[in-house]
């Protein structure tokens, strides 16, 4: 049976590593459930959610040239309509919580356009400034030891 991607195939959880599973599938194939792709909630230990021995639904999710297949057991869970339906409207947040590509700053559906390029570099330099200015104020009054400010 060829593995085409979308197809949701039986599997049984080989091995298991700090960064995802190992599913063999049929015929000898192995593929790679990432961390990531175990559950919808935060994993932060894998063996929490898999044994070696599972037996898992999973759906592949991409194959690689060299032969990788990239598995998905959160994917391969159907989910009622309504559920679907948000998680297209919003999707997920990215590694520092931010919203995808939109830096994770304040970011609301409907609300204002992008901010230009100048803006963003005029609030860089601004703040930029401002996290110096307090940097010099909190070392100064470190230094200078009895006789208060140096010259």
């Amino acid at each position: 049976m060829a593995i085409e991607v979308g197809s949701k195939l039986e599997g049984k959880v080989t091995g298991i590593t700090h960064f995802g599973a190992f599913v063999d599938l049929s015929g000898g194939v192995t593929g790679l459930v990432h961390i990531s792709e175990i559950a919808d909630s935060y994993v932060k230990d894998v063996k929490d959610h898999l044994k070696v021995g599972d037996a898992v639904t999973v759906k592949v999710i991409n194959v690689d040239k060299d032969g990788k297949i990239g598995l998905s057991i959160r994917q391969a869970v159907d989910k009622p309509p309504e559920q679907q339906q948000q998680q297209q409207q919003y999707p997920p947040r990215g590694p520092r919580g931010g919203g995808g590509d939109r830096g994770g700053r304040n970011f609301r559906p409907g609300g204002p356009t992008r901010a230009t390029f100048e803006d963003k570099v005029s609030r860089f330099l601004k703040d930029s400034e401002e996290r110096i200015s307090n940097l010099k104020k909190s070392t100064e009054s470190k230094r200078g030891g009895r006789g208060g400010r140096r010259s």
